[in-house]
């Protein structure tokens, strides 16, 4: 069983890592993935070992309380992250209004300001309150900082528990020493405490706010949900809240209006708006039926349709449940980072404490070994470590969702950046998988081409290839009567066999012929003829009377294939084409298509054995499929790319899914990845060198050198403001733009062949 619950609690990365550690030892768990960015919990487990209540017990023993994603509604706060957002806002005003007189008295004279003089014990007595009340407002940051301390689990929040309750107990110390008149008013850290939690609060508040950000694709498609449907039942006309709509409704919608469900137009005609689902810019034509989509937006006329699904089967709930498991996977890039984060607070706590005494052994000041203490815990930042991955994920994958492209893992934005060779299946893939009529020669005295026709439509009649939907409308556009058959036999790969009049029909491959003791020399040239056309060729044969004759269909290429290989050809790919076609046929779509590498007369079962001979040569391997009939293959190959048609979107095959049937989206796909690993890698290069660089600094490295020591504010500053510019990179990502693959240029009109009808809805299987 798999659950997406919201964590609160968490404070870092360090946090994260702790969570998925402890639930990844625990029985029954199977795989427990924290997204840091997002505050989510994707957990997968066996309900037989463990369950819910086990789960949320871990979590709170850690410090956490978990929430159910699906019992938790969509409010307005939650829309726009205003909830977590405002608190820290709140926080970070608050910490700043106690702390500006600090920094005005202590700031003042280095700046030139006039500021009043005042006796040492009132200077120590308004540091102390004000600073006091910046712990306050602060103070949940302590609280959770000193119980995750306590066991044994330290986070960000008990770094800066630890170099701000020491720069604050020791100025209190230093204080009291004052006011017993045995010193003098030197080395007192209250404004460092003070100026710490305030940019620690605002460095949080900025995050949360840019976190917030990163996931506004997912935000955006839960608002596309209408709230209500205009029902009609017994004959009126009923407006519902859309939770109470049933499957089988008749449902209006009027000009405007959204799209409550999915289900099949029954009546009206209209111009639908399916861009913020499928990406499309254009409106799409409606009629009786036709399918269409929950959540788009009916532009034009009105029309009624039957819902067909509702609630979780939505397509946009579908497209939901995926881009959110995406935003909340881990791409293997991120392994590194999560056990740096892991071992990082302790690391740092232990460098600290060393710093402090070496600079103790050797002679410093007291003050001098406090402030690299201090300025150590709190310029280290698990944080920016944390956010470098999920927030990039999270931006890609929601940039994907809007195009019409779901990206179902990080890891699949991984692979696609590296891949070597594209493998495309010809039928409904390159093709639009309608195929018609074209030819029907007779080879044999006595059957003409209208009695071939009949007698290969009326065995096809049964079967649901799209091969036998053309040959049977190609029949009923002739208005010719179809006879019964008996003993219907679909041979996958091969044909078909059956029973017409007492009499054994085949029609289907030479190898059928083969195997059933036919002999077709006869028709072989003109089959080679068709074939070379890049039409599909099929001998029609009965017992007793031999071959009969041949029947050729032929698929149309999709206006997007030619584009998408040449595309692919300059981004170095190399490009297949796997086919149960004969070589010629699939030697002719080929070309048509600018592939040069064909894989023909290859059976559904085999096709996943192609791709691993492919993998065999060291190559990262796509294969670009329906989803349905082609799952061997996808699950093969490195990276598995599903076409989605119309609302039969295959969530559940490949590990991209491209809603729209259009073959440029795999450029824009790849394209994508190389963007989002580029941004990842940048920010986990950021990440580090900050730490690298800085800890060494706020341990007092350059101090030999230049005498000159890092003020603990400004670690700080530097701390919170790390996090934020690595989520701010992340942000940038919403300018991408895809390279151009000619979607704006003239689509080629279409081939127009006898017998040739417009036939929509889904695309049935394939044998």
């Amino acid at each position: 069983m798999k659950k997406i619950l919201n964590i609160e609690g968490m404070h870092c990365a360090s946090c994260a890592a702790n969570i998925e550690r402890t639930l990844s030892k625990e029985e029954g768990i199977a795989a427990a993935t924290v997204n840091f960015a997002s505050e989510k919990l994707f957990v997968e487990f066996d309900e037989k070992v463990t369950d819910l209540k086990r789960i949320d017990k871990i979590l709170e023993d850690l410090g956490f309380k978990g929430t159910l994603e699906e019992n938790k509604e969509a409010g307005p706060k939650d829309m726009k992250d205003g909830g977590k957002a405002a608190r820290l806002k709140r926080r970070f005003l608050l910490s700043l209004l106690f702390s500006l007189p600090i920094i005005y008295f202590v700031m003042g004279p280095m700046l030139g300001l006039a500021v009043p003089r005042l006796t040492n014990q009132t200077s120590v007595i308004m540091q102390f309150v004000l600073t006091t009340a910046v712990i306050l407002a602060s103070f949940s940051t302590w609280v959770n900082g000193l119980k995750n301390l306590i066991k044994l689990r330290p986070n960000m929040d008990s770094l800066v528990f630890l170099g701000t309750s020491v720069a604050y107990f020791y100025s209190l110390a230093v204080s009291i020493t004052t006011f017993g008149g045995h010193g003098e008013l030197l080395h007192l850290y209250y404004e460092s405490a003070a100026f710490i939690l305030v940019f620690i609060s605002l460095g949080k508040y900025l995050e949360a706010r840019a976190k917030g950000r990163t996931s506004e694709a997912i935000k955006k498609l839960i608002g596309l949900q209408p709230k209500e449907a205009m029902v009609i039942r017994d004959g009126v006309e009923i407006k519902i809240p859309i939770a109470e709509v049933l499957v089988g409704d008749v449902i209006l919608v009027k000009p405007g209006e959204k799209i409550p469900v999915d289900g099949v137009v029954i009546s009206g005609y209209s111009g639908v708006d399916e861009k913020a689902i499928t990406g499309e810019s254009i409106p799409v034509e409606k009629r009786e039926g036709d399918a269409v989509i929950g959540a788009t937006i009916n532009k034009t006329g009105s029309f009624e349709f039957r819902a067909t699904k509702v609630g979780k089967d939505t397509m946009l709930a579908q497209i939901i449940k995926v881009v959110e498991e995406a935003m909340g996977s881990k791409a293997p890039i991120q392994l590194l980072a999560d056990k740096v984060a892991y071992y990082f607070v302790p690391t740092v706590m232990s460098i600290a404490i060393v710093s402090f005494i070496v600079w103790l052994i050797i002679g410093q000041p007291l003050a001098m070994a406090l402030t690299v203490l201090v300025s150590v815990l709190i310029i280290a930042c698990p944080c920016a470590l944390g956010l470098a991955t999920p927030t990039a994920v999270m931006m890609g994958t929601g940039l994907a969702a809007k195009r019409g492209i779901l990206i179902k893992s990080g890891g699949a934005l991984e692979v696609a950046k590296d891949l070597d060779i594209i493998v495309f299946d010809k039928t409904g893939t390159l093709t639009v998988g309608e195929p018609s009529l074209t030819d029907m020669i007779p080879v044999k005295e006595g059957f003409g081409e209208e009695e071939l026709l009949r007698i290969a439509a009326s065995v096809e009649k049964s079967s649901e290839h799209p091969l036998a939907q053309a040959i049977v409308s190609a029949a009923n556009e002739r208005d010719l009567v179809l006879r019964d058959v008996e003993k219907f036999e679909a041979l996958v790969g091969f044909g078909i066999k059956a029973k017409l009049d007492e009499k054994t029909v085949l029609l289907g491959t030479r190898r059928l012929m083969t195997e059933n003791g036919f002999d077709f020399n006869v028709a072989e040239p003109k089959m080679a003829m068709l074939e070379s056309q890049g039409k599909t060729a099929m001998l029609l044969a009965m017992r007793d009377a031999g071959v009969i004759g041949i029947i050729a269909v032929a698929d149309r290429l999709k206006d997007s294939s030619k584009q998408a290989v040449t595309a692919l050809k300059k981004m170095g790919k190399e490009v297949y084409m796997i086919t149960g076609d004969n070589r010629r046929v699939g030697e002719a779509i080929a070309k048509e298509a600018a592939i040069d590498r064909v894989l023909a007369e290859v059976l559904p079962q085999d096709k996943s054995s192609e791709i691993k001979k492919l993998q065999a040569g060291g190559k990262v391997v796509a294969m670009i499929g329906d989803g349905i009939n082609d799952a061997p293959a996808l699950a093969q190959a490195d990276l598995g790319i599903a076409i989605g048609s119309g609302t039969d979107v295959a969530v559940e095959t490949g590990d991209i899914v491209l809603i729209k049937d259009d073959l440029r989206d795999v450029v824009t796909a790849i394209d994508l990845s190389r963007y989002t690993l580029r941004k990842i890698r940048q920010n986990l290069f950021w990440a580090f060198i900050y730490n690298v660089i800085g800890i060494p600094i706020a341990a007092g490295v350059l101090y030999p050198l230049t005498g000159w020591l890092l003020n603990p504010a400004i670690a700080a500053a530097a701390m919170a403001f790390s996090s934020v510019s690595v989520v701010s990179n992340a942000l940038l990502m919403r300018g991408y733009r895809p390279k151009p693959t000619q979607r704006g240029a003239k689509a080629p009109p279409p081939r127009l062949r006898p017998f040739q009808r417009s036939r929509r809805g889904s695309r049935p299987p394939r044998r």
